[in-house]
């Protein structure tokens, strides 16, 4: 008899969250004791965490998460990235050696800001000058990895068990308003650094415990607005798809939701609300191929705030509950109850329906 652990898991995966609306800040150790509850969700391949509010002293300026495969790929980058940016601060992210975190790359930071003369050349907004930055230097830049780009904000991820990708990355030194966290049980897809979760791109950052079977047709809409997928994973394509349909196309994230998960036609159909149904037939017929198909449950985090989502069929558990200023967002309510026992509002989302939590303006 195969033992748990022993056997794929198609509908692994662990994904938690918790956000103060208030936006008081709590250390990373409050993540990491909710994604060790799932510990047997994962399998080792994949672990990592997004904070936000986490550089309150550089809150200005983006902060360059990296991953280098050699000290002179490093050189090669950062002499790229004086070209464009004006570096504020230049270390290497602090870890700590642990037995279970092998094989790491270097892992290096740095706090920029664009220069103005390269902006005003090419003629683009600070966001799109970054977001093509992180394209040209995951696509062009061999051994070089841009995996976390926002301000004030940050991702830590590796191969291993999530709970020790914290202890490694050291993320009770962190404190933040807003946490996310994965863990991994990749099937179809590499385990490796770069192809753990949150993935990101500006301050979206997205965990997703599921399979999108729609990836190849949304990656081909995608990729002919200058993003690139080179990660090797599938949950790649859904940070893109955000980026696009909010900070491009200016949509609403009850909106984007709607694009991702749209409800069926008969569903529209049966809409009363003439308004209602107009805008769902809009999005669906001017943005079909950004339809995400297959079993997912995901959950965005971004400046301010975080959504989250099931596939429109529900077809992965996603449990969200609340205390106080804080709500919390998890594949299971055990992990919920581990970190807050009295956790209160506790509810099942429907497939389909976002649950958008937003910080009190100005508490962060």
């Amino acid at each position: 008899m195969k033992l748990e652990g022993q056997v794929r898991i198609p509908s692994g995966c662990a994904i938690a969250a918790v956000i103060s609306r208030e936006g008081k800040r709590m250390s990373g150790e409050i993540i990491m004791k909710a994604i060790k509850t799932m510990h047997e969700r994962s399998n080792g391949l994949g672990g990592g965490f997004a904070g936000y509010g986490i550089y309150p002293e550089y809150k200005d300026f983006y902060a360059l998460h990296m991953f280098f495969d050699s000290r002179a790929t490093r050189k090669d980058c950062e002499a790229f990235l004086k070209e464009r940016f004006e570096i504020v601060k230049s270390e290497i992210i602090p870890t700590r050696k642990i037995p279970s975190i092998t094989d790491e790359p270097i892992i290096w930071r740095y706090f920029v800001a664009p220069l103005k003369s390269v902006l005003a050349s090419m003629q683009v907004d600070e966001k799109e000058f970054v977001a093509r930055t992180v394209m040209k230097i995951n696509t062009e830049m061999d051994g070089a990895y841009l995996f976390s780009s926002g301000k004030n904000m940050g991702t830590f991820k590796a191969v291993g068990f999530p709970e020790d990708v914290g202890v490694f990355y050291r993320l009770e030194e962190y404190e933040g308003y807003c946490w996310t966290a994965h863990g991994r049980y990749p099937t179809n897809t590499p385990g490796w650094w770069g192809g753990a979760h949150p993935f990101t791109l500006l301050d979206w950052s997205v965990v997703h415990n599921g399979e999108i079977s729609s990836y190849d047709a949304n990656r081909r809409f995608i990729e002919m607005f200058g993003y690139k997928c080179t990660l090797l994973t599938d949950t790649e394509v859904i940070t893109y798809i955000i980026d696009y349909l909010v900070r491009v196309q200016k949509l609403t994230l009850e909106e984007a939701a709607n694009v991702i998960a749209a409800p069926f036609w008969s569903t529209i159909e049966r809409k009363t609300d003439d308004y209602e149904r107009n805008k769902h037939i809009f999005l669906r017929t001017v943005y079909p191929s950004l339809l995400v198909t297959g079993p997912f449950s995901i959950i965005l985090g971004y400046n301010g705030g975080l959504m989250a989502l099931n596939d429109r069929l529900k077809l992965r558990s996603m449990v969200v509950g609340e205390k106080d200023d804080k709500v919390f967002v998890s594949s299971e309510e055990a992990a919920i109850r581990t970190i807050e026992p009295d956790a209160e509002n506790i509810r099942f989302p429907a497939g389909g329906e976002p649950v958008i939590v937003q910080v009190k303006d100005g508490a962060y």
